[in-house]
């Protein structure tokens, strides 16, 4: 472990966010996060790359790591060695300014570097980023600080894919795995859906507060919003079976066009990870195989299937302003990675007024293109590619999941993926115009 190029010097005048002592904090706990969860898995889970849009989940612990190298520790030391040479190759995502990527699709294809050297990768950087931190002066704390910032966001990024490409790693296993014994809770009916009012006015969406945000939440700009509704819960499995029952994957007029053809393409019938048995349906989760429960939230179901239950319903999806709006001051409650329960719950209180489930529990599709805010400016050099350049083809989530950490999630935070992504713990919330 070396020693910073400037000496260490008084955390005096820098934010608690970027004080020495936080940033330590929070790296250390976050990196033992990712091994928390990793825990419960056999060598041979590491390994196994089952579609393009997941991979290993020894890449993404590598992955992480390489981030930190890169955009930390390759800058603040002239002489700095990684491991290896060819991490930065292997372990680099999509940042072409770094320099070339692996190819994404061959990512499970290498059985080497091992675990445990991926481990030892690991422990390398974290001893390199805390010994830093440490020693570093006042200027390359608010220099770097909020790189680091990033990275630990950054990473709590991938230990939700972890934990989403666990299950569709098990999913596609006949044997359907446990990845961690659990009882969960019984559910009550959440009440039948009330719609929430908001009025037509010019609003004000997008991040503003001194906390830390991706560059694609700003700038804060105005949106003017025609009076609008918002279901007060997630939609149910019960619901959404309603709607399986009416032949709703059957009836084209219901569909967009592109989900039409995915639908047919696909064989798609139900959400994924379920599956008919002789005495009615099942959906794998995190705990093993086990039937729908019919007050919890759907989930795991793609903007194509969100925007045709919509539609058979006589409603739509919210506007990722009309989300925005309607959150307003709720806190950051609900049912996130910190229970444990990797799993959706029925929303509680049926009686109790105003919108539930606003947070965790399940993604919320909205209608809206991920495209760039008015005035956006993506970050200076190759972290600029964070966000910028898949302002393209995909939709905006709203609210986090099961699988997303509380510290993690914020009103104006906005998660995208194409139209036909179901891999992650993705929900339905109906709208309507008044």
């Amino acid at each position: 472990m070396r020693s910073a190029t400037a000496s260490a010097s008084s955390d005096k005048g820098i934010s608690r966010r970027f004080s020495r002592n936080h940033l330590i904090k929070r790296f250390k706990e976050i990196r033992q996060a990712s091994l928390d969860i990793v825990d419960p898995l056999e060598p041979e889970d590491f390994v196994i790359q089952v579609m393009t849009n997941t991979s290993p989940t020894k890449w993404h612990l590598a992955h992480v790591s390489w981030f930190y190298e890169t955009f930390v520790l390759d800058q603040v030391y002239d002489d700095y060695e990684s491991m290896h040479p060819q991490y930065a190759y292997i372990f680099n995502s999509y940042y072409l300014q770094t320099g070339e990527p692996h190819a994404r699709a061959k990512r499970g294809f290498l059985s080497r570097p091992t675990v445990n050297e991926v481990m030892e990768f690991r422990a390398y950087v974290n001893d390199e980023i805390v010994g830093f931190l440490e020693n570093a002066s006042e200027e390359q704390l608010q220099e770097f600080g909020p790189v680091i910032e990033i990275g630990n966001n950054h990473e709590q990024q991938h230990q939700e894919l972890m934990i989403t490409d666990f299950k569709f790693m098990f999913g596609q296993n006949p044997l359907y795995p446990v990845y961690r014994e659990q009882q969960l809770p019984e559910s009550t009916p959440p009440g039948e859906l009330n719609w929430v009012s908001f009025d037509e006015g010019i609003y004000e969406i997008g991040n503003a507060d001194d906390e830390f945000t991706y560059d694609n939440e700003h700038p804060r700009h105005r949106e003017f919003l025609e009076a609008f509704a918002l279901g007060d819960r997630l939609i149910t499995n019960r619901e959404f079976m309603e709607f399986m029952n009416d032949g709703g994957y059957e009836r084209s007029e219901l569909w967009l066009d592109d989900g039409w053809a995915t639908v047919n393409e696909e064989n798609w019938d139900s959400p994924l990870y379920w599956c008919r048995r002789d005495d009615g349906w099942y959906h794998y989760t995190l705990a093993g195989l086990r039937k729908p429960d019919p007050h919890e939230p759907v989930t795991h179901i793609s903007y194509y299937e969100a925007d045709a239950f919509a539609r058979w319903a006589g409603a739509r999806l919210p506007t990722e302003a009309e989300w925005e709006v309607a959150a307003g001051d709720q806190p950051y409650e609900g049912n996130f990675v910190e229970s444990g329960r990797f799993h959706p719950q029925a929303a509680e209180d049926p009686g109790e007024d105003g919108l539930k489930q606003m947070y965790g529990d399940a993604w919320e599709w909205t209608k809206s293109s991920y495209d760039a805010y008015p005035g956006y400016e993506p970050l200076e050099g190759a972290l600029g590619e964070y966000n910028g350049k898949f302002m393209c083809g995909q939709y905006v989530l709203r609210g986090g999941s099961c699988a997303t950490s509380q510290t993690h999630i914020r009103k104006t935070y906005r998660n995208f993926f194409y139209p036909d992504a179901r891999w992650q713990f993705n929900g339905i919330r109906l709208a309507r115009t008044l």
